[in-house]
């Protein structure tokens, strides 16, 4: 009975994995199409909703999803995660491979094998084109205004009606929207091939389910607490049952795989108390990392982040002595490093802050947070050919990093050189949408710089900056 059992389950998944690879109503949408409805999907979460842009929440997240996307057979689409500031248990997958968490359910999950089965089962939606072929059964909607529609639905707080009434582009009818969250078969196909992806990248299947019953568990009475999950990815017992007897079944061959993977939750604890302490409720979590210090003195990441939580607000003598009791336990740790740095420059103590993020920099150079400290050390002493280098690293790491033009524009000008400064400061005032300043501060630069090459490069992005500024004022018009 058990052999025919595991025959039967082998033989579904293999059925799940061939649809998910050729699904029939997904071969009438376009690759370019698709990439089309994911810039336009990004375009609303952006207008909507705040990113998370946290080198090692991003960093890390990605890490993760990238393991289980590397187990998967190739796909057409690049994959990319993200992390919204929003305090609702959710994920979901738009079109072309763009993978969203909220910062809610993050901080709900209690390790990386958890975060790993919320991903995989992303990946495998994204995989299987779930979106895109509810999209394409739609014949009536436009398919970049839906795009609008779907991010409303998932992004939603309060049910999936509510979202995408508040987010509906255009005149659509909020039950077309609705009908575009996953039926049972898609959330059943997802977890499927998502658990056989999990395996594949040395993870068992535990973390879904008990991701799975953590949010069921957050469903008390009335629809509005249900949460936005559920409204959107069903979390029916019979998927719950599914996914404990796919895990009995496979309990060997996931031993197997799991002990090829050096199992570590570090990383993930110190996201997760990142996450929490940066970006969480700041008087809840002062309160909580309060009382684990209490309990705990000496654990690393309750000082870690009780450290961060007394930074934000403005207790930073206290922030730097528990910053430094995290250390003595991880010494080489980039990030605390730099958070150390960053506190101490914040407390005025600039030598200290260039030791810190000097030895992050050394230990780690992929941090553009580090390079954008150093920076401001390095201005704040006078040492402005240094701060120039160290700017320039933090942009190169990160070509939006808006606030580092800011403060190279102004370290250029403590130098003498007014078309750099100008430049600068006017592509900060592009990526903040302060048209009128970008405005004046690109003609300045495009007047003073010589080199061909670069006053070509200002003139494009004078007339992106026009545009840019005539639609806000389209926008604006039509709000009145």
């Amino acid at each position: 009975m058990k052999k025919m059992k595991k025959i039967i389950t082998f033989v579904l998944i293999v059925f799940f994995f061939i649809n998910c690879l050729f699904p029939k109503t997904a071969l009438a949408i376009t690759i370019k199409q698709e990439e089309d409805m994911a810039r336009e999907f990004m375009r609303v979460v952006l207008k909507h909703y705040e990113l998370i842009n946290d080198p090692m929440l991003v960093t890390y997240l990605n890490q993760v999803g990238q393991k289980i996307v590397a187990a998967a057979p190739p796909d057409s689409f690049k994959y990319k995660f993200h992390l919204i500031k929003q305090n609702t248990y959710n994920a979901f997958a738009s079109p072309a491979g763009n993978i969203f968490l909220n910062s809610g359910l993050f901080e709900a999950l209690d390790n990386e094998e958890e975060l790993a089965g919320i991903l995989a089962h992303e990946i495998a939606h994204a995989r299987c084109r779930h979106i895109s072929q509810r999209i394409e059964r739609s014949p009536k909607m436009n398919l970049l205004t839906l795009a609008g529609i779907a991010a409303g639905v998932f992004l939603g707080m309060g049910g999936a009606a509510t979202a995408a009434s508040a987010v509906t582009v255009g005149s659509m009818a909020a039950n077309q929207s609705i009908a575009l969250a996953y039926s049972r078969e898609d959330e059943m196909q997802a977890d499927q091939i998502g658990l056989s992806y999990l395996t594949a990248a040395g993870y068992g299947g535990e973390g879904l389910l008990t991701a799975l019953k953590k949010i069921r568990g957050k469903q008390w009475f009335g629809s509005e607490q249900i949460p936005t999950y559920l409204m959107t990815h069903p979390a029916s017992e019979a998927r719950i049952a599914y996914i404990d007897t796919w895990i009995q079944t496979h309990r060997q061959n996931q031993k197997q795989q799991s002990g090829k993977t050096k199992k570590d939750n570090y990383n993930f604890s110190r996201a997760r108390t990142r996450l929490t302490a940066m970006y969480g409720d700041m008087d809840i979590a002062l309160i909580n990392f309060k009382a684990a210090i209490n309990k705990q003195p000496d654990d690393p990441m309750a000082c870690y982040g009780y450290g961060l939580i007394l930074d934000r607000t403005g207790n930073r003598k206290e922030a730097v002595s528990q910053l430094k009791k995290a250390l003595a336990k991880y010494t080489f740790d980039p990030y605390i490093l730099t958070d150390l740095g960053r506190v101490y420059f914040m407390d005025g103590q600039n030598e200290n802050a260039k030791n810190a993020l000097k030895g992050a920099a050394a230990i780690a150079s992929d941090n553009p947070r580090t390079f954008f400290y150093l920076g401001r050390v390095n201005t704040e002493l006078g040492e402005l050919t240094e701060a120039q280098t160290a700017f320039e690293s933090a942009l190169k790491l990160d070509p939006d990093y808006a606030d580092a033009y800011y403060f190279a524009g102004k370290a250029f000008s403590k130098q003498g050189k007014p078309g750099a400064a100008h430049y600068n400061l006017g592509i900060f005032y592009q990526k903040t949408a302060q048209f009128k300043n970008a405005v004046f501060h690109l003609k300045k630069a495009l007047q003073l710089i010589v080199i061909p090459s670069k006053k070509e490069e200002i003139k494009d992005r004078l007339k992106k900056v026009r545009r840019a500024q005539a639609h806000a004022k389209r926008e604006e018009r039509k709000k009145q």
